[in-house]
């Protein structure tokens, strides 16, 4: 893996972090020992979600204020075992509920290309520091996008493994059935070789598995057939459409054949996921009642005390998909939405699976446009849109990749790769070859005002 070094590393979180505020917490430099290994020298930032022993552990939330991990996750004891440095605590929205990091309790992070504007969410911390050089590779979680959306607002790689592949023991869960770490980075090989020392089964987490292969085996478009989706092709913006164009019309150059491919449910996909998402963040996030390891509001017993804290010290979004995810799981609703969405989650789990029978790889936007202006922030169900193209890939467990294809209006443009379960290393095979064939790096790299020192 390239890396930058730990000089250029601090020196850029000393001058663009303030602004941008994509660190809650920085390691000091005289702090870190990077050990010996394959990636040795390594500089990563990990999502406040994700336990780093000694260090705190927010989710970005006043809830979780003060409170220091006890422990690693077992994707960091991996990462630094093999000699990577964490070097700092990412911002992110609370709890991972957001696409704009501005629900963060911390202060919103400013996107790197303009900091007027967003860099996507929840991982948005993550997104920009590695954006802005101000580490080599990043951590985030992905439960609908939140690692593929900021990455495309970013103008950066962002990659969600096949479910399981990463272990998910220490990180905050949100939806635990959706829920995956993922990995920001500068090229597709950094993931690659991140991902070879981090992927694999741990006994602390029983939906983990074996993991598959991540060797570089080579891409060979005239050996492959690529998935498009026709109902996305009907209403894809203006923004994206030209990258998307050009970047088929690459493919068919070297040979590849495109195929049109019908996904009827996709209009159903939102839906689904918010009620499959809230039913199990409104499970997951009853730990937090102001008794054990969180702040407190004083109330007289147990429920009380409990009702005030969770009052007091959980954001709007959070309390929204709280509420939303406990009336469908109540028992007037349950059959209607919880039960329903289930059985439209194994439709389109079908029809995916359906799609790789037909071809290896799809490819589709990441996001609906570039990253919007967080002055013109859309109204909290247009933001639940934002997950449209992303949020298959967390329904079915299969793997994707969000590149970095081109620019508009001077912000990044980024497409997304699908690939069956298990076929990860293909994916990252494909992100490789775009990387060297299709993207104008040169133009991403200027394009972004924060990534030189």
């Amino acid at each position: 893996m390239e890396t930058l070094g730990k000089k250029e590393i601090y020196a850029g979180i000393a001058a663009h972090n303030t602004a941008l505020n994509a660190y809650l917490q920085v390691v000091p430099e005289t702090a870190t020992q990077g050990g010996a290994g394959p990636l040795s020298g390594v500089c990563v930032g990990v999502k406040d979600n994700i336990a780093v022993a000694g260090l705190q552990l927010t989710c970005g939330s006043k809830f979780l204020e003060g409170y220091i991990a006890p422990y690693n996750a077992t994707v960091i004891d991996r990462l630094t075992a093999a000699g990577a440095t964490v070097v700092g605590k990412c911002n992110m929205d609370e709890f991972a509920m957001g696409s704009a990091t501005t629900y963060s309790a911390y202060g919103d992070v400013l996107n790197p290309w303009d900091e007027e504007r967003t860099p996507g969410g929840s991982s948005g911390g993550s997104a920009a520091a590695v954006a802005a050089k101000m580490c080599d590779v990043a951590l985030g979680s992905d439960t609908g996008g939140s690692v593929r959306q900021p990455a495309s607002y970013c103008g950066i790689y962002g990659y969600k493994p096949t479910y399981g592949t990463l272990s998910r023991y220490g990180l905050t869960a949100f939806a635990s059935s959706l829920d995956q770490i993922g990995v920001f980075a500068r090229r597709p090989d950094d993931i690659r070789e991140l991902m070879q020392v981090a992927a694999g089964r741990d006994h602390h987490d029983a939906t983990s598995i074996e993991a598959p292969s991540f060797g570089a085996k080579g891409f060979s478009p005239s050996e492959m057939r690529i998935g498009v989706i026709t109902e996305y092709e009907k209403n894809m913006s203006a923004a994206v459409r030209p990258a998307y164009d050009r970047c088929i019309e690459k493919l068919k150059a070297a040979g590849a054949t495109i195929v049109p491919l019908s996904f009827p449910e996709y209009d159903t996909v939102i839906s689904v996921y918010q009620v499959v998402a809230t039913a199990e963040a409104s499970s997951n996030l009853s730990r937090f009642d102001g008794i054990r390891y969180t702040a407190r509001a004083e109330g007289c017993g147990f429920r009380e005390t409990t009702a005030q804290s969770r009052g007091r010290w959980f954001g709007p979004e959070v309390k929204r998909r709280i509420l939303l995810g406990t009336w469908v799981l109540s028992r007037a609703y349950y059959d209607s939405y919880y039960l329903r969405a289930a059985k439209v989650r194994t439709v389109i789990l079908k029809r995916w699976q359906e799609f790789f029978r037909q071809v290896e790889l799809v490819l589709t936007p990441a996001t609906a446009g570039i990253a919007f202006k967080r002055a013109e922030q859309p109204d909290t169900f247009a933001l639940y849109l934002e997950d449209i193209f992303t949020i298959p890939a967390n329904l079915t467990g299969m793997p994707a990749i969000a590149v970095p294809a081109g620019t508009h209006d001077r912000m990044p443009v980024g497409l997304q790769l699908t690939a069956d379960l298990s076929k990860d290393g293909l994916l990252l095979d494909a992100a490789a070859w775009l990387e060297k064939n299709f993207m104008d790096f040169a133009t991403i790299e200027r394009g972004c005002r924060h990534d030189t020192i």
